[in-house]
């Protein structure tokens, strides 16, 4: 086997690696970016998982692709190790698809119409299917379907130039040598997890066996621990992608390596204990790529089927073996949400930014409520409470923020463009509204610090406004979370109440102050609080808007403020009297 036979081989490699992704992808973006939602949703219990585990692999192509997703998923705190477990067992069994699609590798034709039958003319005709959807069709759909045929049509030249490259060695007394050496179950095992580790994929290490199956001289005895080996190797690229997961991204990711391990030892042993003593006639059997896609099935099956039932046992030992001293907060929980991993998978990663952000949401309201609590019951200690959670709200935009404009890079639906769009409006007014929350938190220090003590009529109308602007938050932060548009409607008409009361308080205070009732130390403050309740609303409106907006085409914000504020639609009208009564102005 010469030079240009090895480059050959390579070549065959790189493009059936190519082939396989390209295949894998268009099958998924035909699925439409739902196999992610239905993972994580749909497996609670480990039949369920295993079978799910199973079907995505066998439909994306990639064992380690479907299990680097659920590390994603379990490091984001959306799954649990034990309900990953099942699915990384069924990625296993998933993987073992593509040897079977291999297999079609060895079709041969005959003579006249037979010869459509052969590979060659199968391969040529699902490459110039693949390419005609791939370039002249604009729908995306037909694009994907082009991507999976011209996957299809690459792997399978790939696998054909494997095998070509191979052949010389049928005649090489060296080579035969050398596999006589893989029959030693150690040996053997060894070599396949290391050739797999370097390729980083379980099915290309199978596939290259497959093509040396087609030279006649690769038997049981030889195939065995190179399947066993190369099923270990297969978890390196898990292990790869844990680090810089937390403890139970770690645990997911050794869960795979654990499985293999264990099926390996399993079957080593008792298939050389009992061929030591019955001496099976099929181990100097010469296999072929059908015999060693069955033989890579059934070797994934029986581990499956027979560690299945101790998936509690399997979880329980790997939390003994990687244990967690440092249990994280709930914001650490939410920024765990917004895992790299998952920015490949748009429907998961956009429904995380919605949880964390509905989170940060809810904290910014706490916040604004803790805020006005510190006026007339000042504490360092809430102080610095309110402090440390406006840090933490400012990291939540940090966060989201970076997470979602990485995902405006990826192809997403229109739905989902609406939706990242929505995100990225609202967490800079999620984000403002703690700031004024720590503006206020701030008054009332300088309230407390100052012994500023407010007249009757200004404590009567601060009480008032407040009231508002937390009718306010609390009506924009629900009508977000809930996706509740009737109630986003109901947010501009208080927004306009709360800036006519902000200008009323604000000449009544300087009325008070020309009479002597309030102080001008009193009236910095007074208007410190006023103008940072009046941003709140504002804010509140922004985040509302933004949600009305999106859900129209031809919405255009401009004119519906002007359509609220000057023309005033019927509901403008009965939600504004009736927020007017509500908080009607105290009289002094």
């Amino acid at each position: 086997m010469g030079i240009s036979n090895v480059i050959a081989l390579l070549s065959g490699v790189a493009l059936f690696l190519f082939g396989m992704t390209l295949m894998g992808d268009g099958l998924k973006k035909v699925a439409g970016n739902k196999l992610e939602l239905v993972l994580y949703k749909l497996s609670g219990n480990p039949i369920k998982g295993v079978l799910l585990g199973t079907g995505v692999t066998a439909i994306i192509q990639s064992s380690s692709a479907t299990s680097v997703m659920v590390v994603g998923f379990v490091n984001s705190g959306m799954m649990k190790v034990k309900q990953a477990i099942g699915i990384i067992m069924g990625a296993i069994l998933g993987t073992s698809v593509t040897g079977w699609i291999i297999c079609l590798s060895a079709l041969e034709g005959g003579s006249g119409w037979v010869s459509l039958l052969s590979t060659a003319t199968l391969t040529g005709v699902v490459a110039v299917i693949g390419i005609i959807l791939r370039m002249f069709c604009k729908k995306q759909s037909k694009v994907h379907i082009g991507d999976i045929l011209m996957g299809f049509a690459v792997l399978m030249f790939g696998m054909q130039a494997m095998s070509s490259s191979v052949a010389p060695l049928q005649e090489s007394e060296a080579f035969l040598h050398m596999l006589t050496t893989f029959s030693n179950p150690i040996l053997g095992i060894l070599v396949g997890l290391i050739f797999t580790c370097v390729l980083q994929s379980a099915s290309a290490a199978v596939g290259i066996l497959q093509a040396l199956a087609a030279t006649g001289v690769v038997t049981f005895s030889v195939a065995f621990p190179l399947i066993m080996g190369i099923a270990i190797g297969a978890a390196m690229p898990v292990l790869l992608s844990s680090l810089g997961a937390n403890v139970n991204g770690k645990r997911t990711a050794f869960v795979y390596l654990l499985i293999d391990v264990l099926g390996a030892v399993i079957w080593s042993v008792i298939f050389y204990g009992v061929n030591s003593v019955v001496h099976f006639g099929f181990v100097s059997a010469t296999m072929n790529a059908v015999s060693i896609a069955f033989l890579n099935t059934l070797f994934r099956f029986a581990t499956v089927l027979v560690l299945t039932p101790f998936i509690g046992t399997i979880e329980k030992q790997i939390c003994k073996f990687i244990k967690d001293d440092e249990p994280a907060g709930p914001e650490q929980e939410d920024f765990a949400r917004l895992e790299a991993r998952l920015i490949e998978h748009p429907a998961v990663a956009i429904e995380q930014c919605r949880q964390a952000l509905n989170n940060m949401a809810l904290e910014a309201k706490a916040n604004l409520e803790d805020a006005y609590y510190l006026i007339g019951n000042y504490s360092e200690k809430q102080f610095q409470f309110v402090a440390q959670r406006e840090d933490v709200i400012d990291k939540y935009e940090d966060k989201l923020g970076s997470y979602l404009i990485k995902l405006t890079g990826k192809e997403l639906t229109e739905q989902q463009n609406l939706d990242v769009t929505k995100f990225l409006h609202t967490i800079g007014d999620m984000e403002r509204i703690g700031d004024h929350a720590m503006n206020i938190a701030e008054c009332a220090k300088e309230i407390h610090e100052k012994s500023i003590v407010f007249s009757e009529g200004a404590e009567r109308e601060l009480k008032t406004m407040f009231a508002a602007v937390q009718e306010i938050t609390y009506n924009a932060i629900t009508a977000f979370t809930t996706n509740d548009l009737e109630l986003a409607y109901r947010i501009e008409p208080l927004e306009e109440l709360i800036d006519s009361l902000c200008d009323e308080m604000k000449l009544h205070h300087v009325d008070r102050l020309q009479r002597g009732i309030c102080k001008l130390s009193q009236g910095f403050v007074f208007n410190d609080l006023l103008t940072n309740y009046e941003r709140v609303a504002d804010h509140c409106s922004n985040i509302a808007v933004a949600m009305i907006e999106l859900e129209s085409d031809s919405f255009d914000t401009h004119q519906y403020l002007i359509s609220l504020k000057d023309v005033r639609s019927h509901s403008f009208d009965q939600y504004y009297e009736e927020y007017r009564k509500k908080f009607a102005l105290p009289d002094d």
